[in-house]
């Protein structure tokens, strides 16, 4: 009759039992493009420097980096892979997510335990009525194995297994992600120390043409024909390119610094290459994944749908600490009164048995721990969607930027040319006594903005194409992270 009404309530908790929510992350965009014009065609430059042009379908390269053909930004790059501090963190926490994986699932298994205890015991048996007995002081020992195996007829070790599982799963794509952040970092960093060494250098170039300017007024002046406020006047356009120097060495300073950091050096032991964009050659053919792709190449939706996966067995852990857990349990024990006794077969003991706990009442806790897990999903599954569409959005915007950096480029490359144009026409004009050193000064004012301008729109070309290879996943699945070293001492 017992084993009866046990069986028929097993029954009925296994039936109880609900399950996980759907751990499958939701329909991601079905959109063939991801911008409401399809892939723009990247523009020519001509003479301004080399055409870009995307290979739509074509998968990122796990070193993607190799396509700026820089022996020393490879160099760079390995140093950061290998020395980067925020990627061993990664490392790390991966291995103890693995390990906690280990830990839920030795639930699966029974536990084996060995036991011993030796205690001094004084009985007094007139307490149970007995008299005529003096009390009794006794050693007792006793020592031997235990066996012991939980059950939980809802599932609830098998599900904090699946939890850690996708928990370790968050921790190997944020993993991921710290190795195309690093990546990405890197290459910005040096592609901004290239720019800025463009940047000094067309002032250097700037400030050259004012000390030209200085001298043809000083020599007017000899010749009788200029004034000492023209000279006054060049002095100061030279002094007033000069306040253009300070802040772009600060940003190249910043730049340098960051770098080091990234490499993993204190930015006084460590220095980087001298970069400049004539050492990097620009992509002219940029890989493109599918809009279908994105979702499975991007570490940041990867990790999201893990999570996601986790808020779902959470829910499955709530929902299986409402119904009974069965503990079964055995031993063979040797118990003794006295040393000389160990190992007598009339000293053996054992024991076999069962003990079902369930919950009745916990104030609500259970209940609320369970609406708690479901509520968490839907936040994961919000996060998901949005993960995914601030994606797609990303690639799009940086789609855009690379077409109209190009016209950008042509368009500055045009300016230069006309302002360098009219800056020497202006001085051979001011020469002959046809122009003022004002409209010298005015013209080598554009000839300066459109050479800082030229500088920047050449180094956004590369920049936004190092950010295209990033936001579209970096190719990390052809590509795996090198791990850091476990000293940190460098």
């Amino acid at each position: 009759m017992t084993r009866r009404i046990l069986g028929c309530s097993l029954a009925v908790l296994l039936s109880a039992c609900g399950g996980n929510p759907p751990a499958t992350p939701p329909s991601t965009p079905t959109s063939a493009r991801y911008t409401a014009a399809g892939v723009l065609a990247i523009p020519s430059v001509g003479s301004a420097g080399a055409d870009q042009h995307f290979a739509i379908g074509k998968e990122v390269s796990g070193e993607w980096w190799g396509l700026f053909q820089s022996p020393a930004l490879d160099g760079v790059l390995r140093q950061a892979v290998a020395g980067n501090r925020s990627l061993a963190v990664a490392h790390a926490s991966l291995a103890a997510a693995h390990d906690a994986v280990m830990v839920a699932a030795g639930g699966l298994y029974p536990h084996v335990d060995f036991a011993a205890s030796a205690a001094r015991q004084r009985n007094n048996f007139k307490a149970v009525g007995l008299t005529g007995f003096p009390p009794k002081e006794y050693n007792v020992y006793s020592f031997g194995p235990t066996v012991s195996y939980t059950f939980s007829p809802a599932g609830l070790v098998p599900k904090q297994v699946e939890r850690q599982q996708a928990l370790e799963d968050v921790q190997n794509f944020e993993l991921k992600a710290a190795y195309l952040t690093l990546t990405g970092s890197a290459v910005t960093e040096i592609v901004t120390i290239a720019s800025l060494t463009a940047q000094i250098q067309a002032v250097d170039d700037i400030q050259a043409d004012d000390r030209h300017n200085l001298q043809l007024v000083q020599d007017e002046v000899k010749a009788g024909v200029g004034t000492d406020l023209d000279i006054e006047t060049a002095n100061s356009q030279l002094a007033s390119d000069g306040t253009l120097l300070p802040p772009l060495r600060q940003q190249l300073s910043v730049a340098r610094h960051a770098l080091a950091v990234l490499v993993g050096k204190p930015p006084g032991s460590w220095t980087p290459p001298d970069f400049t964009l004539d050492q990097l050659t620009l992509p002219t053919e940029l890989p493109v994944s599918l809009p279908s792709a994105l979702a499975h190449q991007r570490p940041d939706i990867l990790e999201a749908e893990a999570q996601l996966h986790a808020a779902s067995a959470a829910v499955g852990v709530a929902n299986a600490q409402l119904y009974p857990q069965l503990t079964l349990s055995a031993d063979v024990m040797q118990q003794f009164l006295r040393p000389d006794a160990i190992f007598d077969p009339l000293s053996n003991i054992w024991s076999v048995g069962m003990n079902l706990a369930a919950p009745i009442f916990h104030g609500g806790s259970l209940q609320a721990q369970k609406r708690e897990a479901e509520d968490t999903y839907q936040a994961e599954v919000a996060t998901y969607e949005q993960t995914v569409l601030g994606a797609f959005g990303q690639v799009a915007d940086i789609l855009d930027g690379l077409a109209h950096d190009a016209e950008q480029l042509a368009a500055e490359q045009t300016a230069y040319q006309s302002a360098d144009a009219s800056v020497r026409l202006t001085r051979t004009s001011y020469s002959l006594g046809n122009a003022s050193l004002l409209q010298v000064v005015d013209a080598q004012r554009q000839v300066q903005q459109a050479r800082l301008g030229l500088a920047r729109a050449q180094a956004q070309r590369y920049l936004d194409s190092a950010q295209l290879f990033v936001a579209l996943g970096g190719g990390w699945w052809n590509q795996t992270p090198r791990a850091a070293p476990a000293n940190p001492s460098r």
